[in-house]
C-alpha cells in the first residue's frame, strides 16, 4: 500500500502530465475554491458508461499517447 504522500505526489504528476503545469495548477485552485462534493461528482460523472466502456476508453487513451 502506497502512502498519502506517494499518492499525492503520483497524482500531481499525472494532472502535470494530462494538461500541463499552469491547467494543473489552474484546477487545483477551482478545485480549492470552490465547493466539491467528490462522490456527488463521481455518480454522475460516468452515470451511463459500463465498467467495460470506461477500460475502453482507457486503453484507447493509452494506446494513443
Amino acid at each position: 500500500m502506497r502512502t498519502d504522500s506517494e499518492i499525492r505526489t503520483e497524482g500531481f504528476r499525472a494532472l502535470m502530465n494530462a494538461l500541463g503545469d499552469v491547467e494543473a495548477e489552474r484546477f487545483i485552485t477551482l478545485l480549492n475554491r470552490e465547493h466539491f462534493d467528490y462522490t456527488a461528482w463521481r455518480k454522475e460523472q460516468w452515470k451511463n458508461q459500463s465498467v467495460a466502456d470506461l477500460a475502453a476508453e482507457a486503453r484507447a487513451l493509452r494506446q494513443s499517447r
